[in-house]
């Protein structure tokens, strides 16, 4: 167990004979005194403390230091032997006694070392403090998810083994490493520069994650025949998430849902009044378009369990609705819903798919912008526990040239959802982010990946899973090609120790 060594001095006086003279100050013999005390706290298992014994005078010959050591501490089984005997060199003022904790798994309380001098040579005298004294504290040891306990922390402990060991892979990598990834990294490139995703023309390999939406899987006007347009996309998301999960890739659906009156729109300056006003209502049980919203989740879930990968197993998904909900530009902000009705849509959502629709290939990611700036803020609106895999942020923002101050705002903001991950046993993520470069219009920002971002995510002992880029298109990119000034700086990025590409990623759907 880890021990946290506190320390506590205690302060016995004696008396001590004068044996000689060493200085003289207006006719009074003065010999030096020796002394202890705590030079500085130790916890298990690879900090060490120590005890300074000081003289007040040096001498031109070696003074021994006889000790008793007593405590609930034993010595040489709790912390490596001290012996009883000690020498201060000659011509010194002091020495240091190491304490070098033994690490061991029992749990045994507040512990004690206590060090008294006993006696002293040299003419010199037992001064004050006489003795000192640690206090060593049992400290719990930290949470280390097994494999076999996995699943109880999921939102569907009925989950397939290969989303099981996903889950399982993201939280344990996440205090060493982050996946960097790419929206729609397969079929919207810079330029127009179709072929291999824009991060592997510039760095030899795909990024780790890919993005995804079924925003056109599950519009009105999918009508599931061969010519229609938005069938055709259907079928290119899908086999594009399938190649990225035989890559060994991870795989993140978001959702863009047109609202439920037309069908047409999901940023509410598009929409009616109406429409904005209502169509969040409208979709929970016993709201006007419920029905509409679970054939629209019959959609997702009949994507969800037809990805089948060359191994035959169905591939896993992250799920992440209903993102950036506490803005207002989606129908689903916080200007248009309340916290609670927010919360009963998503845990419908969950208990639908995974309940009656029989989806156990997904893990759920709870994604708001980077409006908060304390915990309670974030959990506005967290529907629970039992609802979420993921706890995870948008932030474009607080990168958008903000600088240090930017920067700095970002990464606490991390730190928040890590801090949360870590008590929760969820996984933790920057869900989407970015800068848009528009060559000409919107130039890159110096060091933007390699430092700004970076730290942003790292510092602070932040356990960052992943992070998700969002699209290139024709005339901006969020990640460089080869060619574009900043194209080095990326480079540095994905080189960087804590960051993973596909090409470094370890087996993320086997369990150790």
């Amino acid at each position: 167990m880890k021990k946290l060594l506190l320390i506590t001095l205690s302060f016995l006086a004696f008396s001590c004979s004068k044996d000689d003279n060493n200085s003289n100050n207006g006719g009074e013999t003065v010999n030096p005194k020796v002394s202890i005390s705590v030079g500085s706290s130790a916890s298990e298992p690879t900090t060490n403390g120590a005890f300074n014994i000081s003289l007040t005078g040096s001498s031109t010959t070696a003074t021994t230091v006889n000790l008793n050591i007593s405590g609930t501490a034993t010595n040489g089984e709790d912390f490596q032997t001290i012996n009883s005997q000690v020498t201060i060199p000659a011509n010194s003022t002091s020495h240091s006694i190491p304490v070098i904790v033994i690490d061991d798994s029992d749990t045994e309380g507040d512990e004690t070392i206590i060090i008294e001098i006993v006696s002293v040579s040299n003419n010199a005298e037992i001064g004050t403090p006489n003795s000192a004294t640690m206090t060593l504290s049992e400290e719990p040891e930290a949470f280390v998810l097994q494999p076999e306990d996995t699943a109880n922390y999921m939102v569907n402990p009925n989950s397939t083994d290969e989303t099981i060991a996903l889950f399982y892979n993201l939280k344990t990598m996440s205090p060493d490493s982050f996946i960097i990834g790419q929206q729609d990294a397969f079929n919207s490139f810079y330029n127009n520069a179709v072929g291999d995703s824009d991060i592997k023309k510039l760095t030899g390999s795909d990024p780790g994650l890919l993005g995804s939406d079924f925003m056109f899987i599950t519009d009105d006007n999918n009508d599931g025949t061969a010519s229609n347009w938005f069938y055709q996309q259907e079928q290119i998301i899908m086999a594009d998430a399938v190649e990225a999960y035989n890559k060994g890739m991870v795989n993140m659906f978001t959702w863009h849902l047109r609202e439920p009156y037309d069908g047409n729109h999901f940023y509410v300056s598009e929409m009616t009044q109406f429409q904005a006003e209502n169509a969040f209502a409208s979709i929970l049980p016993g709201g006007a378009n419920h029905e509409y919203y679970k054939q629209k989740l019959q959609k997702v879930a009949d994507v969800a369990n037809n990805l089948i990968g060359s191994d035959g197993k169905k591939v896993p998904i992250i799920f992440r609705p209903f993102h950036e909900f506490d803005g207002n530009w989606f129908w689903w902000g916080d200007d248009y819903c309340s916290p609670q009705q927010f919360i009963e849509c998503w845990q419908f959502t969950v208990t639908y798919l995974r309940d009656t629709l029989g989806v156990n290939n997904m893990l759920y990611a709870y994604a708001p912008d980077n409006s908060y700036t304390t915990e309670a803020l974030y959990l506005q609106r967290y529907p629970g526990d039992a609802y979420v895999d993921i706890l995870a942020m948008d932030n474009y923002g607080d990168f958008n040239n903000q600088g240090q101050s930017g920067v700095t705002a970002a990464n606490n903001k991390l730190k928040i959802v890590s801090d949360l991950a870590k008590q929760k046993v969820k996984i933790a993520a920057l869900s989407e982010t970015g800068y848009f470069v528009t060559p000409g219009d919107n130039n890159p920002i110096s060091n933007f990946y390699s430092s700004n971002l970076y730290n942003a995510i790292t510092n602070n002992n932040n356990h960052i899973a992943f992070m998700m880029f969002w699209s290139n298109n024709e005339n901006t990119y969020c990640t460089p090609i080869p060619g574009m000034t900043d194209a080095n700086d990326f480079i540095e990025f994905t080189n960087k120790p804590k960051s993973l590409l596909e090409n470094e990623l370890p087996n993320m759907y086997q369990l150790p």
